[in-house]
């Protein structure tokens, strides 16, 4: 049995190195964002429960509604909300993306949420939508699911950077990503991206992830230029192309311009 294949091709891609895009899901609330997604070529969307007041039962239906049209589907659950995971892997979603991480037993814990036991503690279940709501021996269900589900573990502090090579050895880790926004905060050079701290940063987290066959992700920075002097040092080759909020507020402001724009040639004339 192989349950949500996106997730196991959309691990290979970028395993691969391919150009893999994302959108991040804050505002909308149909699957019309989905197949938004899924229609301007991207391989996944990232449903953002911690900056936004969208309930499980609305991440569930917009997991579900990817994993039929071939997208993978991870979640950012709240910080450590770790009784959420259960119930947004059930609902549909492929995976799981844990921020402000600073410990190993923290990630951990993350891993364990996400995965039955013995490997960890994720309460059992037998009919998911990812297996087209077919009631499943345990026997099966649970190595598969184990298997295929995701798990990204976001660094936004220097404690947690300090401990990233001990976090990408854990079992059941998929992925690393930095949050930049947080981590230059922390460091209390907020949006400065060029800091040396922050390719210090990004080389630590490649060279773990590197040595332990683990995905490196940086999120956040939305300057092309910093992005490219840093992807060299082994970051992954997944890109977030924006989210639903700032893309609608952008083409937004670019039609009003052009609206204002006609106005003042139509008085001119």
């Amino acid at each position: 049995m192989s349950p949500h294949p996106h997730s196991g091709g959309f691990l290979e891609r970028l395993h691969a190195g391919e150009p893999t895009l994302m959108l991040i899901v804050r505002t909308s609330r149909t699957m019309d964002v989905v197949h938004i997604a899924r229609s301007t070529g991207h391989h996944g969307i990232l449903v953002d429960l911690e900056h936004s007041t969208m309930s499980t039962d609305v991440a569930a239906q917009l997991c579900a509604s990817a994993d039929s049209l071939g997208l993978t589907a991870l979640v950012r659950v709240p910080e450590r909300e770790y009784g959420m995971i259960g119930r947004i892997l059930d609902g549909g979603a492929h995976g799981i993306i844990a921020p402000r991480i600073e410990t190993v037993d923290q990630a951990r814990d993350i891993a364990r949420a996400c995965r039955f036991a013995p490997r960890g503690r994720r309460s059992q279940t037998n009919m998911v939508p990812q297996l087209g709501m077919r009631p499943t021996p345990a026997g099966e269900l649970n190595p598969a699911l184990d298997n295929a589900t995701i798990v990204q573990i976001v660094l936004e502090t220097p404690a947690g950077i300090a401990n990233a090579e001990e976090i990408a050895a854990l079992d059941g880790v998929d992925m690393l990503a930095l949050g930049a926004n947080d981590f230059t905060a922390e460091l209390g050079v907020p949006g400065q991206y060029g800091d040396p701290r922050v390719r210090d940063a990004v080389k630590t987290m490649t060279d773990a992830c590197r040595k332990h066959g683990k995905l490196m992700v940086l999120a956040g920075i939305g300057d092309r230029a910093t992005v490219d002097a840093l992807v060299p040092l082994g970051v992954s080759s997944l890109r977030i192309t924006g989210t639903d909020t700032a893309l609608l507020f952008e083409a937004a402001k670019a039609h009003a311009q052009q609206e204002l724009a006609a106005a003042d040639q139509t008085r001119s004339e």
